[in-house]
C-alpha cells in the first residue's frame, strides 16, 4: 500500500489542472461583443449598415481579449442600376467619412472602458483590444483614411479610469491606425 501513495498523491495533485476549464470563456466574451455591436449599428441614423457582420472576440491567453469588427462609416447610395459616382458625390462621400472617423474612436473608447468590468475573468494586466476594419468601395479614394483602427489598453487601467469617471481615458488607451 506504501508504494501506491506517491502515485495517489501524485494523479490527485494532477486532477485540478486537468479538469481546469478556460479562464476566459465564450460565455464572458459574448456580452461585449453584442454590446460593441449595438453600439456601433446605433451610431448613425442615416447608416443602418454600419455594422458589416457581427463582432467577434477571442481570448489569448497571457495576452487578453481581442474583438473585431468591421465598420462601414458611410452607406453608398443603393440602385437598381448600375450607379457612376459623380465626383461631387465621391467629395461628399469622403467628407463625411472624416467626419466620422473621430466619432467611431468616441464610442470605440467608451466601449474599451465599459468592457474592463464586462470581462471579469481576463487579468488585470492583460490588455482589452478593439480592432475595427473600415470597409472601403471599390470607386471611392481612400488616400489618407485608415483601413483599421486598433484600440488597447491594459484591463487594470481601463478599470481605473472608469472608476475616475471618465478622466483620462484618451491617454489610457492606444490608439493605431493603418
Amino acid at each position: 500500500m506504501k508504494k501506491y501513495l506517491p502515485i495517489f498523491l501524485l494523479l490527485v495533485a494532477a486532477l485540478p489542472a486537468a479538469t481546469e476549464s478556460p479562464r476566459v470563456t465564450r460565455a464572458v466574451l459574448t456580452p461585449m461583443e453584442k454590446s460593441l455591436d449595438g453600439r456601433i449599428s446605433r451610431l448613425w441614423e442615416d447608416n443602418p449598415l454600419a455594422l458589416m457582420g457581427p463582432t467577434r472576440g477571442v481570448y489569448l491567453e497571457g495576452y487578453g481579449a481581442v474583438f473585431t469588427a468591421e465598420v462601414n462609416l458611410v452607406s453608398a447610395p443603393l440602385g437598381l442600376m448600375a450607379h457612376t459616382h459623380t465626383k461631387e458625390e465621391k467629395d461628399r462621400h469622403r467628407a463625411r467619412k472624416i467626419e466620422r472617423r473621430p466619432q467611431l474612436l468616441k464610442v470605440l473608447r467608451t466601449a474599451l472602458m465599459e468592457s474592463a468590468a464586462l470581462l471579469d475573468t481576463v487579468p488585470m494586466e492583460e490588455q482589452v483590444v478593439i480592432v475595427a476594419f473600415l470597409s472601403v468601395y471599390p470607386w471611392e479614394d481612400a488616400k489618407g483614411l485608415p483601413g483599421q483602427v486598433t484600440l488597447q489598453a491594459p484591463r487594470k487601467k481601463l478599470l481605473e479610469v472608469k472608476r475616475a469617471g471618465g478622466a483620462g481615458l484618451e491617454a489610457a488607451i492606444r490608439v493605431t491606425e493603418y
